[in-house]
């Protein structure tokens, strides 16, 4: 009889742990890793301050989630549900490139948030890439932007595409987002090193 009320008190619990859900993995989130200071320019390039705007962010790129690529060529792209960045890429790109250029100093002011009263030199980034691409040697992080320079008439004064991969030091998300860092400042020092040609000779 103890017997009987031993198998009947735990059959119960073993079929409530068979059906208990799989445990959810905890959520991480990421950031890039702090970038190194630019060289600093004997001046500043122009007497006008530079607003950086929000990067636009279309489709996937809008999301929070890191991206991969399930193929090489990047043709099919899924988001990670637990591998977060800490910041949305459209925001940590515009405050990356408006610390980028301040520290550099192109000029006395740049910003992320001016006046539109304001007279100043715009500047307006999309992302077209953002994602981890698996290749034969490893993970790759691979970016891409489009940037414009505007003046306040609305005219741009620059506007090209700039792309850069790095190559992850291991197969851990903590080594993708490094190489996203090192990818994203080497594609915003080819757009300065534009800025710097479109800039110089001008008051």
């Amino acid at each position: 009889m103890t017997r009987l009320r031993f198998v009947a008190a735990i059959v119960p619990a073993l079929l409530l742990g068979a059906c208990s859900p799989p445990t959810v993995p905890d959520v991480t989130y990421y950031s890039l890793p702090p970038p190194l200071p630019p060289p600093r320019l004997p001046k500043p390039l122009t007497v006008l301050p530079i607003e950086v705007a929000t990067f636009r962010a279309e489709g996937v790129y809008a999301e929070q989630s890191v991206l991969y690529a399930t193929t090489p060529d990047a043709g099919a792209l899924r988001a990670y549900h637990y591998q977060l960045w800490s910041d949305p890429p459209s925001r940590g790109l515009q405050a990356r490139l408006t610390s980028r250029l301040r520290e550099a100093g192109v000029s006395a002011l740049v910003t992320d948030r001016l006046p539109a009263s304001v007279q100043a030199l715009r500047i307006k980034g999309r992302i077209l890439r953002y994602e981890r691409v698996p290749q034969a040697q490893g993970a790759v992080a691979e970016v891409a932007f489009e940037m414009r320079v505007e003046q306040d008439s609305g005219e741009p004064l620059l506007e090209q595409s700039y792309r850069a991969e790095q190559a992850a030091a291991g197969e851990s998300m903590a080594a993708t987002a490094q190489a996203f860092g090192a990818a994203v400042d080497a594609a915003f020092a080819k757009f300065q090193a534009d800025l710097v040609a479109l800039t110089g000779g001008k008051p």
